[in-house]
């Protein structure tokens, strides 16, 4: 009988050790395999048996084999993965936006400045036609220039879009994975024992899906795991999956939006409940970066196009048309309506709104806006600027009105037939567009408009020692075209000591006869310019050097045929666009500057984030990997010493047959 007992702890010592040296096995084949988990037999002592007044041991039994695996530490190797993941992907995008804004030769603020500079030498020789035309040359060399750099910016949206059509598919598919492994760990959970190899196949697609969207997890009674995304919508429940659809944007079609197939309809994920991600990521650069870069182009573009076009039609070209033919073409300003606005019975949106400039150029912003109803005031509708993508929080950027049009930042907003209806909304691209379509107009040097439409004479009788210092025309059509404007300067101490000298003015037709005027003595201040825009004087403004008498006269006259050879008066004031505070009080070429300078932050705090997520994601995952992964080390020890109890238990069955070979030869004898 001993010996049957020693030979049945043989039998099961060898049964234990040669488990534990499979499942050793096991872990080196799957050392290499990423996401493995290391697993190890779980061995428990064989109840004793009651015999004689003692118990005796009756050897091991196998209870399971388990995985090494920490459940806190793969959930933060997931997470810490999905948040590099996210800067990674707008990192490497925000690289190709940076290199639209090209330093040098190559830069549009080159290209800005080389036309602006061109315009001296017209200054310089306004009846020169082929000065005109290197004028022209560097205006299609702008325009090129920034249609070229709209036509970039669509491609970069369109890698975006092509992108977050590669990870929607990707996200798709590690979905129904992973519901298919629910479904398999499932069918097994009632047995007792986990099916460890299934349970690091879903743990590894997790981590997969977490590439291209953060996902939290709950585990079921039955052993599968809900995975969920955008703060609670679920990717797969159980066994079922959820796909994500790739749709417009709802605020601009341009754009691209990630939505979840529930019911007919798909529903949107906001890009900030995403987490992390690659998708995260792309839909960040898309909505914030890429939109704030294009409209730091479509500013620059529309300021300068439309500053140089106004004061070019203030001016008289070679051919003596006044106004003159604009010198740029510009992508219109747009009000996009949402793709869930108020339709017909037809389908189609019914409220209309359209947008227009004011004709003032620095009032415009490198950004969109929002128009909506206001929600605190019935029938008012409020504008909103965008800052990278969201409301700006300086009330400044709001404006609420009550009607059917309304002027803010440059622009003017005005409702169609219908109008917006009840809970509408549009996104107002503003300059979005500006540089697309920008092109140069003018085939014909002879239509550069180089000459002033007025010319300052002073009177020869004049006893003070005024001079004009500069001519500026300010209306593109005059209000009194044709006509000369004659400024008399009168005695003012007695009304205003601190300012003895007033003037008066007189509008005469070209036969001398009176047209109009004012006879009540306007207070002149020294150093400040007669002033022109107020629509009562014939839109000039002007500037003195020196101090009149009175008595003494100006006289501003329509230039003469004759004179538009010579008169450079516009060109002048054209050339002076280049040193106007147009974007912010900044000129066009610091303008640039400061538009490169926030681009390469951009990039370099991308860059900073980017790294810092990359290390903290290493980090995590060395720290599940020393939890869970294999140590070939490690594991070529525990080979040894199973493979040396493995052979004291074959030893035991050796020494358990000798014992009974010797029982059955002493019964027998």
């Amino acid at each position: 009988m001993s010996g049957m007992s020693l030979s049945s702890l043989g039998v099961k010592a060898l049964a234990a050790n040669y488990a534990a040296l499979q499942t050793t096995g096991h872990n080196i084949a799957n050392a290499n395999v990423a996401g493995y988990s290391r697993q190890q037999v779980e061995l428990s002592t064989t109840a004793g048996q009651y015999n004689g007044g003692s118990f005796f041991g009756r050897g091991v039994d196998v209870a399971s084999v388990t995985r090494l695996h920490n459940e806190f530490v793969t959930g933060e190797a997931a997470r810490s993965a999905s948040v590099a993941a996210m800067d990674s992907a707008r990192l490497s995008h925000l690289n190709g936006l940076e290199s639209i804004f090209r330093t040098g030769e190559q830069g549009l603020g080159n290209a800005v400045g080389a036309f602006l500079n061109s315009i001296s030498d017209m200054a310089s020789s306004p009846s020169d036609t082929a000065v005109r035309q290197v004028v022209l040359a560097r205006a299609v060399d702008m325009a090129g220039r920034f249609n070229e750099a709209g036509q970039a910016l669509d491609t970069l949206q369109a890698n975006v879009t092509s992108e977050l059509k590669v990870g929607v598919a990707a996200v798709n598919g590690l979905s129904q994975s992973i519901a298919e492994v629910n479904r398999k760990i499932a069918a097994v959970n009632g047995r007792g024992q986990q099916p460890n190899d299934l349970l690091d196949q879903r743990d590894r697609l997790i981590a997969q899906i977490s590439q291209y969207v953060q996902v939290s997890r709950i585990a079921a009674s039955d052993g599968s795991v809900g995975v969920f995304a955008a703060g609670g919508q679920s990717l797969v429940l159980g066994d079922r999956a959820t796909p994500l659809v790739l749709m417009p944007d709802p605020s601009d079609p341009r754009r691209s939006a990630v939505g979840l197939q529930s019911g007919t309809k798909p529903m949107l994920l906001e890009a900030g409940t995403l987490g992390g991600g690659s998708l995260a990521g792309l839909l960040l650069y898309q909505n914030a970066d890429l939109s704030e870069g294009r409209a730091l182009v479509g500013r620059m573009a529309a300021v300068v196009g439309l500053a140089v076009n106004a004061q070019q039609q203030r001016g008289i070209n070679l051919l003596g048309s006044s106004p003159t033919p604009a010198i740029f073409g510009l992508g219109a300003p747009q009000a996009v309506p949402s793709t869930s606005n108020a339709t017909d019975a037809s389908g189609a949106l019914m409220g209309q709104v359209s947008l227009s400039y004011t004709g003032d150029p620095s009032a415009l912003r490198a950004s969109d806006y929002t128009l909506r109803e206001d929600p605190a005031i019935a029938g008012n509708w409020m504008i909103t600027r965008l800052v990278d993508g969201q409301p700006s929080t300086d009330a400044a950027d709001s404006l609420s009105f009550n009607g059917t049009s309304a002027s803010f930042q440059g622009v003017k907003v005005t409702f169609g037939l219908p109008p917006p209806q009840a809970g509408d909304s549009f996104l107002l691209q503003t300059v979005s567009r500006a540089a697309n379509g920008m092109q140069a107009l003018l085939r014909d040097p002879r239509d550069l408009a180089a000459a002033s439409p007025l010319v300052a004479a002073v009177a020869a009788t004049n006893t003070g020692t005024a001079a004009t210092a500069g001519l500026q025309v300010t209306a593109t059509t005059l209000p009194f075209p044709g006509m000369t404007t004659r400024l008399t300067f009168v005695d003012n101490a007695a009304a205003d000591p601190l300012n003895p000298v007033a003037y008066t003015y007189t509008i005469l037709a070209a036969d001398g006869s009176l047209v109009g005027g004012n006879a009540t003595p306007r207070p002149w201040i020294a150093g400040t310019s007669i002033p022109g825009n107020s629509g009562d004087i014939n839109g000039f403004s002007l500037q003195l050097s020196g101090v009149p008498k009175p008595g003494d006269s100006i006289d501003i006259a329509p230039t003469s045929v004759a004179a538009l050879q010579t008169n450079n008066g516009n060109a002048l004031s054209m050339l002076a666009l280049r040193d106007m505070g147009l974007m912010d009080g900044k000129t066009p070429s610091d303008a640039y500057a400061q538009a490169l300078a926030d681009i390469g932050s951009r990039v370099q705090t991308a860059s900073s984030a980017s790294d810092i997520s990359t290390a903290v994601a290493d980090q995590s995952e060395q720290a599940r990997s020393s939890t869970s992964g294999v140590n070939l080390d490690e594991e070529a020890a525990r080979l040894i010493q199973f493979q040396q109890s493995y052979q004291a238990a074959a030893k035991m069955l050796q020494v358990a047959q000798s014992l009974f070979d010797t029982l059955l030869s002493t019964t027998s004898r």
